[in-house]
């Protein structure tokens, strides 16, 4: 059996200038904080980043989500896709500075171009956004009389995820609402690295409750231990 356990730093080193990097995530909720936190401290730069948003500013809210808040601080980041970034004022800051180039994607619209990614589709057909600045540069195919946008497929470099349990071959389960975009990113990379919040050994995890399977694992940063 592989050996799959690497560092935070050394998941950070995997990562190179210039990649397109999704990162997990819902407001903090479920973000590989340990891997973050390893690229914050490397000298990674002009980054592509998919996440839903950029966090908080402060960097941890009071439940303690942190999200991707320091890697924008940081100016690690170049290109931004994300569905919300009105918390996170450095953000908008960055944008209208001209600094950081922000793409705002409607929710299910970033999680359907990232879906179709995966699949290996060339995009998706739709209703969102048609006659809206969202249409500006995109094209409209009609279909049965109603009007769509295309919108494209996103691939990514490397995906970096955290998983509630993962096993040592690197079966996933996310509990709750930690899942968001994790199980769609994983099929969108080349690269996938998952930090656990609890590694078991292999067969704990019921087959029926594996989101992601190992076969998309790359390497598991054991967050617990990481984290102490």
């Amino acid at each position: 059996m592989k050996n799959k356990f690497i560092t935070a730093q050394e998941a950070a080193a995997l990562i190179h200038d210039g990649d397109f990097v999704m990162v997990g995530g819902f407001l903090g909720h479920g973000t590989p904080n340990s891997i973050v936190e390893a690229m914050c401290d490397s000298e990674l730069k002009d980054l592509t980043i998919a996440v839903n948003d950029t966090g908080f500013p402060e960097g941890v809210d009071k439940f303690g989500f942190r999200g991707v808040s320091e890697l924008v601080a940081r100016h690690k980041i170049k290109t931004l896709y994300a569905s919300h970034i009105g918390l996170n004022p450095e953000t908008g800051k960055q944008m209208s500075e001209g600094t950081l180039e922000v793409k705002l994607i409607p929710q299910g619209t970033l999680a359907e171009r990232i879906r179709a990614g995966g699949y290996g589709l060339g995009g998706i057909l739709t209703p969102t956004g048609v006659g809206t600045d969202v249409a500006q540069g995109k094209q409209v195919i009609n279909v049965d009389g109603k009007d769509y946008l295309l919108e494209t497929a996103l691939k990514g470099d490397v995906c970096i995820i955290k998983g509630s349990i993962v096993d040592k071959l690197g079966n996933v389960y996310f509990k709750g609402t930690t899942r968001n975009f994790c199980t769609v990113m994983a099929m969108a990379c080349k690269t996938v690295i998952v930090e656990a919040e609890q590694v078991v050994e292999v067969g704990e995890i019921p087959a029926e409750n594996i989101m992601t399977p190992f076969v998309l694992v790359d390497y598991i940063v054991d967050g617990g231990k990481t984290n102490g």
